[in-house]
């Protein structure tokens, strides 16, 4: 009587763990697939065509708050200028037409580089659109992890497992699908902080690219002009984190041993985001922005 009831118990437990770790197998890598599959559109985007409506708010925060800034400091740096390149001929002494023109068109070159900052500055990130595009053409392999293969088999291998192991199974296959999703968020967190990051750095564009014209203050300008080319090629970076995982999970073998096979996708997607993450920094050292 009371080896049916036993065995009815654990039939029973069989079942409900078999068919914990068929589900979580099941949804364990759809949000990290749909992310890394995200990943080459989403870095392919300009600041205006990932979202429109904060462009449009950017630029006109830029226009109407920061372009007055930017006017006052392109005045004092016009006003330096000519005073520098007068009293540095001897004292006013040694003073040619030629000057003059040269400082005109130096002036106009300023002018002309605050008065179309947006433009400038959105033709960089459409040249880094462009390389990721090409990059994405070259680039071959999916990002899909694909565990069917592993499924296909899995009830002839459950079915051999004790009750103990299949609970141990069930519990990895919860954290590894747990760990996932995490990963899937950090994802989007680091596609969406380049964005954003993008944004902020645009809407102060106008001053930096008022400083361009002067030799003492030109170093501000050039540093900002590295940092968005920084922002810019940080997307290739990605692009290339991004065919390396895929040549990574192409290579993967799911063994009987389900459990190392788990642990080892995990590891990969880990590796992808800390790589996503560190590309930042390695833009801005490739550029020399600081």
């Amino acid at each position: 009587m009371f080896d049916g009831i036993f065995d009815a118990i654990e039939e029973w437990m069989r079942e409900l763990l078999t068919g914990m770790i068929h589900a979580n197998l099941d949804v364990m890598f759809t949000d990290v697939n749909q992310k890394t599959g995200e990943i080459a559109a989403q870095v392919g985007q300009t600041p205006q065509g990932w979202n429109g409506s904060i462009f449009s708010m950017i630029q006109n925060l830029s226009n109407s708050v920061i372009m007055p800034i930017a006017g006052i400091i392109i005045t004092f740096v016009l006003c330096y200028e000519l005073i520098t390149m007068i009293t540095e001929r001897n004292n006013m002494h040694d003073i040619d037409t030629w000057m003059f023109f040269k400082y005109f068109v130096k002036m106009w070159i300023a002018v002309y580089l605050v008065s179309n900052t947006f433009t400038i500055t959105m033709a960089v990130f459409d040249v880094g659109q462009h390389v990721v595009n090409s990059a994405a053409g070259v680039i071959t392999g999916s990002t899909t992890i694909d565990i069917s293969s592993a499924i296909a088999n899995l009830d002839t291998t459950l079915e051999g497992m004790e009750v103990s192991e299949l609970v141990i199974l069930a519990l990895e296959t919860l954290l590894v699908g747990f760990c996932m999703k995490i990963m899937s968020v950090l994802i989007t967190v680091i596609l969406y902080g380049r964005m954003i990051e993008i944004y902020i750095y645009t809407s102060v564009a106008p001053i930096p690219f008022a400083t361009m014209s002067n030799r003492e203050w030109g170093q501000v300008g050039t540093n900002y002009f590295r940092g968005l080319m920084a922002l810019a090629f940080q997307a290739f970076l990605m692009m290339i984190c991004v065919a390396i995982y895929a040549v990574l999970v192409a290579g993967i073998q799911f063994s009987d041993n389900l459990s190392s096979s788990l642990f080892g996708v995990m590891a990969y997607t880990v590796v992808l985001c800390f790589s996503l993450f560190k590309t930042g920094s390695l833009s801005k050292q490739i550029f020399g922005s600081h």
